[in-house]
């Protein structure tokens, strides 16, 4: 019988998984690792709304703030970090928490990944013509037509992810969605997952007022200085991408600002398709009580005894 767990903290983007995890951490003595991919990054702390330093101080993290957006980090080098460090923690916990609301990234954890090929050069140098002749949308029409169940799930607005699915396509005649959904490795810890969930209109309400508090921390200042780097990967996302445009001239800030809620809210819309798919999933609500907070330990507590 497995005999450590890991607590999996799930949910979409600005409904407060962050808390839940620490909460979660300080209950059972133990440490947090993030698997949310944006909050590797230390030059992107408030447009990731990474945890505060109130925050960290409360619960030991992992993988938050350790890379620089010049540094590239691949989901298999995540993969392997995170468990090494899992099998670190292991030796002196018995259970772990793993917060974060990068779908692929939390599966890398519980799951493994497939065993996909290696990038196929001349396939990257046609998707890379593509990209630089007709535009991100063009590579967003082609994954959706070949994949529409990645499609609903991916960060359309990263090239690289999109390069890679249909990479993989083209070399291999099969989905994307269906070669990731196969688990290569079985895990030698439990996996408990643990959910947020609030009505949507809630949700949207929460990630419009969240973006509205990232400008008041200095997020334009913070985009600003990043600008220098935004070819590069980790800046292709939601809340710098948006920024970009309004210093490069072709948006007014209040466009831009606007444009960041939309995209977070479609974010969180495509969180919530992937975790709707999941049966293994114990949700909380939104904003939960000490009474709430009881009730999801002792849903742990009878999980440890299975």
């Amino acid at each position: 019988m497995k005999n450590k767990t890991l607590i999996s903290v799930v949910g979409p983007t600005g409904i407060g998984k962050t808390r839940l995890a620490i909460d979660l951490a300080k209950h059972f003595n133990t440490e947090i690792i993030s698997c949310d991919s944006r909050q590797f990054f230390k030059e992107m702390k408030i447009g990731t709304a990474s945890p505060s330093e109130e925050e960290l101080a409360e619960a030991p993290h992992h993988f938050i703030g350790n890379l620089s957006v010049e540094e590239y980090y691949s989901i298999g080098q995540y993969e392997e970090d995170a468990l090494k460090k899992l099998n670190e923690l292991f030796e002196k916990y018995d259970t772990v928490i793993l917060v974060g609301g990068s779908m692929m990234y939390e599966k890398a954890v519980i799951e493994g990944l497939n065993d996909l090929p290696e990038a196929d050069e001349e396939n990257q140098k046609k998707l890379q013509e593509i990209l630089d002749n007709n535009g991100i949308e063009k590579l967003q029409e082609m994954l959706k037509q070949l994949d529409p169940e990645y499609f609903s799930v991916v960060d359309i607005h990263n090239h690289r992810r999109l390069l890679r699915a249909i990479d993989v396509i083209w070399q291999t005649n099969k989905k994307y969605s269906e070669q990731i959904a196969v688990s290569q490795d079985s895990r030698d810890f439990n996996t408990i997952r643990i959910g947020i969930e609030a009505p949507r209109e809630e949700l949207y309400d929460r990630i419009n007022r969240r973006v509205d508090i990232m400008m008041e921390k200095g997020l334009l200042e913070e985009a600003k200085s990043l600008e220098k780097f935004k070819y590069m990967t980790a800046l292709n996302t939601v809340g710098y991408a948006e920024l970009f445009k309004y210093f490069d001239g072709e948006w007014d800030l209040d466009f831009a600002v606007s444009e960041i809620k939309k995209n977070s809210r479609r974010y969180a819309k495509r969180q919530l398709t992937w975790y709707r798919k999941a049966d293994d999933i114990h949700y909380l609500p939104l904003g939960y009580s000490q009474e709430n907070f009881n009730e999801v330990i002792g849903y742990i507590n009878e999980q440890f005894q299975q």
